[in-house]
């Protein structure tokens, strides 16, 4: 079972933490805040996901890897947004499935795979990828 710790040393078990779905509540105020429901599980901004597009060129041709991509913000909409190809990571199974069912309600599938793996343990070749992001994963 992934778990990791947090600041205040509680043990983070993020099977839970991804079991229960968003709540329509959590998916008003998504609406409200980011003018769109994206299926947020962190807290990189709209902004800050177009700065990415920019700051790594993402474009058609290029690969992404997103690490720790939970429901997939904000790897999905990077992927709509530039045309790139993208990886999406997690590790619990259930966030993984619940990623790629957003992939599936978003029509990314030619675009996006999803893989339940660890960040410390990926299996892919070298030079596969042409960036790679993490968004919440290391704090």
């Amino acid at each position: 079972m992934p778990i990791s710790q947090n600041k205040n040393a509680e043990r983070v078990d993020f099977n839970k933490t991804y079991a229960a779905p968003q709540s329509e509540a959590e998916l008003k105020v998504e609406q409200e805040v980011f003018g769109m429901c994206i299926g947020s599980n962190g807290y990189t901004t709209v902004e800050e996901a177009e700065e990415l597009i920019e700051h790594l060129s993402l474009r058609p041709g290029c690969t992404l890897l997103e690490i720790g991509s939970g429901r997939g913000w904000p790897g999905l909409y990077v992927t709509e947004k530039s045309g790139c190809s993208t990886v999406l990571t997690d590790i619990p199974v259930s966030v993984v499935n619940e990623s790629k069912q957003n992939t599936n309600r978003r029509a990314l599938t030619n675009w996006c795979r999803v893989a339940a793996t660890d960040g410390t343990a990926l299996g892919f070749r070298t030079e596969t990828f042409d960036a790679v992001v993490h968004s919440d994963v290391l704090c």
